[in-house]
């Protein structure tokens, strides 16, 4: 019989075992506050600090740079651990060639159309860093920002609440805006992200994590045997640019349907256009439930071999799901292995791609006022 990681801990508690004899260190039972370390020192001098926590028999560390999950650590279904988050073991592979690896996205995630959009009657013009278009917030998103980081442990939770201004123009966007991003670490061991942010004029934002996910242990080797799926009956088509037409396809008989769990790899060699567009997957997923007042079922995903689930749910409208394609054996990890293409995916819940040029997608307009909040949680499970 295979047991859950939860029923594991459990009994070895109502037995009175140490953690150590289910297959790792002690686990906070809530009430402990995260352990802040020195991580590193950009080139200017600024202190970068490394937090550990962990809660529920999941473990976490994070940086203040970029708010980047450097590694969250799960047990496999016979309770021995292992990191299921891509990164690296220093600063400066973080600064100067990360593909976002386990980041915190904005102000804007995902592709924007040669970096420009029009509101209220306003064009802007933002940082271009991936080909002509606009990726993640441009050159210096989010993602290599410091963050102010405020460890907390409150009940049963602990976790981190982040903080970062973006000043107005920052990347060519309008508007200070204040974001708030608080990663909690339930008693069940779910790692639960909200997001907020307010703004003193017109912008737009769309917040996400970046993290790449490998179920077996980073460094393990390839994701195609994880079988995922996907609440989504319909994605949004790409250009040769992997900026959406506009369109909302049906996934219905092409390598896009994942509405039944499959093998990542299954398709991930089709002639299909689409596929061929994204080097593999690189799409957005229209979520059936669309825009919820609570998070709601999105996508799980599971590794045969290790018997390791991740469960998300979101109450924002779109899933990207990227393969990790673009890894190409230049990056070394954690592991002190190499990451190919395919090591890795990620899947990014958020607004759509590229929609302040599209009127039918959901809008990311913030207006002063207003408080952007989104949540998203991630279940383990063995």
């Amino acid at each position: 019989m295979e047991l859950s990681r939860r029923t594991v801990i459990a009994g070895a508690a109502a037995a009175g075992l140490t953690a150590a004899a289910v297959g790792g260190t002690a686990h906070a039972a809530g009430g402990r506050k995260p352990v802040k370390e020195l991580f590193g020192k950009l080139g200017d001098g600024t202190k970068v600090y490394r937090w550990s926590l962990e809660n529920g028999g999941t473990r976490m560390k994070v940086l203040s740079y970029g708010g980047i999950v450097q590694s969250l650590e799960v047990p496999d279904r016979r309770g021995r651990y292992a990191n299921v988050s891509l990164g690296f073991d220093n600063l400066d592979d973080y600064v100067a060639s990360s593909p976002y690896f386990g980041a915190l996205i904005g102000r804007y995630g995902n592709r924007i159309d040669k970096g420009r959009f029009t509101l209220d009657g306003t064009a802007y013009q933002l940082s271009v860093n991936d080909g002509e278009n606009s990726l993640h917030g441009g050159a210096q998103g989010f993602d290599k920002r410091v963050w102010d980081v405020e460890p907390f442990a409150e009940g049963s939770d602990v976790g981190l609440r982040l903080h970062y201004t973006s000043v107005d123009g920052e990347m060519g966007y309008p508007g200070t805006l204040r974001a708030k991003v608080t990663y909690t670490l339930t008693r069940d061991g779910d790692w639960r992200i909200d997001y907020e942010a307010t703004t003193d004029k017109a912008t737009v934002v769309n917040l996400t994590s970046h993290v790449y996910w490998n179920l077996a242990g980073e460094s393990s080797g390839t994701i195609y045997d994880h079988e995922l799926s996907i609440a989504a009956s319909r994605f949004t088509p790409v250009d040769k640019g992997l900026i959406p037409t506009g369109e909302l396809a049906k996934v219905a008989g092409t390598p896009f349907d994942f509405r039944r769990a499959k093998p990542v790899g299954r398709d991930i060699r089709s002639a299909h256009e689409q596929v061929l567009f994204g080097q593999g997957f690189d799409h957005n997923w229209a979520l059936d439930k669309g825009i919820t007042g609570r998070p709601e079922h999105a996508a799980t995903l599971r590794d045969p071999s290790s018997g390791r689930s991740l469960r998300i749910s979101t109450n924002e409208p779109g899933l990207q799901f990227y393969s990790g394609n673009f890894l190409d054996g230049t990056l070394v990890g954690t592991g002190g292995r190499v990451y190919r293409q395919g090591d890795g995916l990620c899947l990014e819940t958020q607004h759509f791609p590229d929609s302040p040029n599209q009127p039918t997608f959901p809008s990311t307009v913030l207006r002063p006022g207003e408080t952007y909040r989104t949540t998203t949680v991630h279940s383990f499970g063995s």
